[in-house]
């Protein structure tokens, strides 16, 4: 016979199954946490039709809620019913270095929300200016050394991958090097070209344009395999800094209390929308790596960065209120 405590865990749990047998019953809010036009922005309108498709052809709407550093976009979700109708995507920024860097986080993104599937990987690259004079990342290390702390580089801003991904850098290889933040990348390779910052780490899909163009010059990739945008280029790790990697990347969350049926109804959406193929090919041309993961291998792949990035957050001394 069943004790009346299964029994209620029975009767609650049959209600949250048909629901997710009828899932979604409205439209799906995806928020960006981000302006119109930016990386993140992108990728959820590339990824969301093929949510949409999967959902039957139920609405999935991109909805951008910029601000905050993307806090104002976490609260929309936090302050929407966990019922899996409203999502977001977050980057690096939003779902683990401000654990760190936020002092007095309105959410912790470790608690408020529950991963859903990792979307895609943005591999990055340290470029220098063209005044550099060094060839390859050893030259770069040796002309750091003689530089002895007079040398700087940018950023998109205090807290970002850039900057404490720099910070990285400086950290593994025993240099100094002046932080400078600016306001956005193109900002940056404006003082490169100028000759006022000397270095840059960032995602590949803004530098590959850059690089061709001639106006820095590529190092490294900060990937464990060469990038097809810079297939010339080659990895830190070949280059003897072993096992360096420094990625972006962007994946669907959802709100901490939303039900597990729901959300392996949203992650089975995601990883189809990633798995097609026309869909695939459109977010490699915008710079990023598909990878369309279960919510457990999201989680577990958070787990490993947050264990890497959360020291760096600390030796860097950087805190946002």
């Amino acid at each position: 016979m069943l004790t009346r405590r299964a029994f209620a865990a029975l009767a609650g749990a049959a209600p949250v199954a048909a629901l997710a047998q009828e899932f979604p019953r409205q439209s799906v809010r995806f928020i960006v946490p981000f302006a119109p036009g930016g990386a993140t922005d992108i990728v959820a309108r590339i990824v969301a039709p093929g949510m949409q498709e999967a959902f039957g052809g139920t609405a999935v709407v991109v909805e951008n809620r910029g601000g905050a550093a993307g806090m104002l976009g976490a609260e929309a979700v936090l302050n929407a019913p966990p019922d899996g109708h409203t999502i977001t995507l977050f980057t690096i920024t939003n779902s683990v270095l401000n654990a760190g860097l936020v002092k007095n986080p309105r959410q912790d993104p470790r608690t408020a929300f529950t991963p859903v599937s990792l979307c895609v990987t943005m591999p990055m690259v340290l470029t220098v200016a063209n005044h550099v004079p060094a060839r390859s990342l050893p030259e770069f290390i040796a002309w750091l050394n003689s530089r002895d702390g007079r040398s700087s580089y940018g950023s998109s801003g205090t807290g970002s991958i850039n900057h404490l991904g720099a910070h990285l850098f400086n950290m593994r290889t025993g240099t100094r090097s002046d932080h400078v933040p600016y306001r956005g990348a193109g900002m940056v390779y404006a003082d490169m070209a100028a000759g006022n910052v000397d270095w840059l780490v960032e995602g590949i899909a803004s530098q590959a344009p850059q690089v061709r163009a001639g106006t820095v010059r590529a190092l490294a990739v900060l990937a464990r395999t060469r990038n097809p945008q810079l297939p010339e280029v080659p990895t830190a790790i070949e280059q003897g800094l072993a096992d360096f990697e420094i990625m972006n990347f962007m994946g669907i969350f959802a709100h901490a209390a939303t039900p597990a049926p729901l959300v392996a109804r949203l992650e089975r959406a995601a990883r189809s929308a990633v798995a097609n193929s026309a869909i695939a090919q459109r977010l490699r041309e915008a710079g990023t790596e598909p990878a369309g993961t279960t919510a457990d291998e999201f989680r577990s792949f958070l787990q490993a960065q947050l264990a890497l990035w959360l020291p760096v957050v600390e030796a860097s001394g950087v805190r946002l209120e």
